[in-house]
């Protein structure tokens, strides 16, 4: 009745919550939705949804989600929220659309790609139907549980759903966001609703001269200009604002023609692993660092990788230094289990960690992130080189599992693969040791009896968490990888 009634008066179309309460011409008085206690709702005509609600509150909120535009009206709307990524997750970024409104979609079919501070992940449709319209443009910042977009389903598909007012009302547009939001209960496409958030524009201020009032890009450069923002709209002819934001491919920057010469500033927002190193890096600089520093001699173990390379049987594998370093750090760590430890601040409580997760800082288009290679106690050189590229390939196309970057135990930060000597690294927490090593490189070393002679050395840098670590254990610690390293077939005689 809900539906013919707003045909019948020609209303317009909104996706926002609904009150349940008799259709009058006015807004029903608060008290009355307080004092209702059974509330029948007939849906639609092929798909009946039948409402009885009886609570101790009293009354609930629901979204009918109802659409009359053409070509819905045989189906019911959707939305698809954000789900859960993972354990402590609680936004993500939308890199990109791999639909656009309009297509038709089946069961499990992706429907973007979001980036969170721990991997990247793909969406995927629970439902088959139709893409009715997007809430959010590539860049967005969603917070788990906020709809992404809207789908036209058929009602066999759509559980009935019941949302307790003491809940989140409207995953998109809360109580307390409406006077900050831009976009709820306007109708625009993506791309205009980023040209409105381009120039700080509300929408809902925008006269809207489309189809059911919607807000066209002509209609944001009428009221920017009317508004003095910009003085000149012959900076947006010939631009197309459409399926650039749904790809997320392209950055329609708009500029205006009188600002075309001149080298303004950009701002940029740090999302993804770049946010989550803003938050580690905050929170490591209160843990009290010490540093330790040390110079290897590295001539065996370049013999031992160019033995490697010069038999190496293995299509597509590279021999290179670090495997071996990994492998003898974890034989280190054998002998002192502390330097592989984390530490509970609220219990006072060291974990000596049983499982040697090596994490390998590594920087990439996406920012620094830190995967790590598991059991590293139980694997052998080739197993580390095998498993190290695969991470790498995946970092570097941004599509690391959750599962490779948590759970690392201690962190090695090869710098001298850029071309750096030696760095002062910041605790990865709850880790409480991180080594930086830089190039290996030939240097004159003086003999006992004075003769110069050239070796190749590397320098290590050891962060350690003071509350954990004292000076001595991690020399001690230094000294027995520096032997190893020195002397690799020390490790044959070590490893399991």
């Amino acid at each position: 009745m809900m539906i013919v009634r707003r045909v019948w008066h020609k209303r317009v179309w909104s996706s926002t919550p609904r009150f349940l309460y008799p259709y009058t011409t006015t807004p029903a008085p608060a008290s009355s939705l307080l004092t209702a206690h059974k509330l029948p709702f007939t849906g639609y005509t092929n798909n009946s949804i039948k409402i009885k609600i009886e609570s101790k509150v009293g009354w609930r909120l629901f979204s009918s989600q109802a659409l009359a535009d053409e070509g819905m009206s045989g189906g019911i709307v959707v939305d698809v929220p954000l789900a859960q990524t993972g354990e402590g997750i609680a936004e993500c970024e939308l890199l990109k659309w791999f639909v656009k409104e309009g297509d038709e979609i089946e069961d499990f079919q992706p429907l973007c790609e979001v980036q969170s501070d721990k991997a990247t992940i793909e969406i995927t449709s629970r439902y088959k139907g139709k893409v009715a319209q997007f809430l959010y443009v590539p860049g967005d910042i969603v917070k788990v549980g906020e709809t992404l977009l809207k789908m036209v389903v058929e009602g066999a598909q759509v559980p009935i759903l019941k949302h307790d007012v003491t809940e989140n009302i409207d995953s998109h547009c809360s109580e307390g966001e409406v006077k900050k939001s831009t976009t709820c209960g306007v109708l625009s496409t993506p791309a205009v609703r980023h040209l409105g958030k381009q120039y700080n524009i509300n929408l809902n201020d925008v006269h809207g001269s489309g189809k059911d009032g919607r807000v066209l890009k002509e209609d944001i450069i009428k009221h920017a200009i009317q508004k003095g923002i910009i003085k000149d709209s012959s900076g947006f002819e010939n631009v197309d604002s459409g399926d650039q934001f749904l790809r997320g491919e392209e950055d329609c920057l708009f500029v205006p023609a009188e600002l075309g010469s001149h080298c303004d500033d950009k701002t940029i927002p740090l999302r993804g692993f770049q946010r989550a190193m803003v938050k580690t890096m905050s929170m490591a600089a209160k843990v009290p660092h010490f540093h330790y520093v040390e110079e290897i001699n590295c001539d065996a173990l370049v013999e031992l990788k160019e033995s490697f390379q010069n038999n190496n049987t293995e299509p597509g594998v590279k021999h290179t230094f670090l495997p071996s370093l990994i492998k003898s750090l974890s034989v280190a760590i054998s002998k002192y289990p502390w330097i592989n430890s984390c530490f509970n601040e609220d219990s006072m409580e060291v974990i000596l960690k049983g499982s040697h997760n090596i994490g390998i800082a590594m920087a990439t288009p996406s920012g620094l992130v830190v995967p790590n290679i598991k059991n590293v106690q139980s694997l052998s050189i080739l197993e580390i080189t095998t498993e190290l590229l695969r991470l790498q390939q995946l970092a570097l196309a941004n599509k690391l599992n959750p599962e490779d970057i948590t759970g690392g135990t201690i962190t090695l930060s090869n710098i001298g693969a850029i071309g750096g000597k030696f760095g002062a690294p910041i605790l990865n927490l709850p880790e409480v040791a991180i080594i930086a090593i830089g190039r290996i490189q030939k240097v004159a070393h003086f003999a006992d009896d004075g003769n110069v002679y050239p070796v190749s050395a590397m320098t290590v840098n050891i962060g350690a968490d003071h509350r954990v670590l004292d000076g001595a254990t991690v020399a001690r610690f230094c000294n027995e990888w520096k032997k190893l390293i020195e002397k690799p077939e020390l490790l044959m005689l070590l490893m399991r």
